[in-house]
């Protein structure tokens, strides 16, 4: 069953009744942010890494602590070039199967594998999306307690199912508009496919008049608004 269908009407529910989590940016500007989960990848994030290099983009990689331990020459490379780092867990647990302590503990073994393979303090690296997406009330209460800031998506395609290139790039310009924050996968489900995805994607939005920014740009932007 693909759920693809389902992601924009599990947006437009959830957004409202969960302000604390950035779900987009502003409506009023034609900017975006891309977004990849589940790396690093040795392989497949180096291919990304390329294709932004190409054409200059910024992104975001939501990295998994267990990745970063394996592969942290790559995770360097990411911040190396200037991309936002934010955390997903340290190996794709959902949150809400965890316990406090757990929780607690998942977020801060990711920050400490970031730190030692980038240099990056725990302070700079605070972004969070849970894994699929999925949180309860008091997942969130821990995020603000804990000084993380929760986010989300509004344009997911479902990337991690393959169903193939062209759907992706298909289900992403469908979708898109001012303020989009689109998730792609560079991870072990769905990095197979994400590098010639993007090959075709950003030059397609580019092309619309798009600007892609950092999940930093965008949490500013809602700041701004509100």
């Amino acid at each position: 069953m693909q759920l693809a269908p389902l992601f924009p009407i599990a947006y437009r529910l959830l957004q409202p009744n969960f302000p604390q989590c950035l779900w987009c940016g502003n409506g009023e500007t034609k900017t975006i942010a891309l977004t990849f989960d589940d790396g690093p990848h040795p392989q497949y994030t180096p291919q990304v890494l390329a294709v932004l290099d190409h054409y200059n983009i910024k992104a975001s990689f939501f990295w998994l602590g267990i990745c970063v331990n394996r592969s942290p020459d790559v995770a360097k490379a990411v911040s190396d070039r200037g991309h936002w780092i934010g955390l997903h867990g340290y190996d794709h647990r959902s949150f809400i199967r965890l316990s406090p302590l757990d929780l607690k503990d998942s977020l801060e073994k990711t920050q400490t594998a970031i730190y030692h393979a980038c240099d990056l303090p725990p302070t700079q690296v605070r972004d969070v999306r849970p894994p699929n997406g999925l949180f309860l009330p008091q997942t969130l209460k821990f995020f603000l307690q804990w000084q993380y800031r929760p986010v989300m998506w509004s344009v997911v395609p479902e990337d991690w199912a393959r169903p193939g290139v062209n759907q992706v790039v298909q289900r992403v310009t469908k979708q898109v508009k001012n303020g989009s924050l689109i998730v792609l996968h560079d991870g072990v489900c769905g990095g197979q496919d994400v590098a010639a995805t993007i090959q075709i994607l950003i030059p397609t939005l580019l092309q619309q008049g798009y600007q892609f920014v950092t999940i930093d740009t965008l949490w500013q932007q809602a700041q701004s608004i509100s």
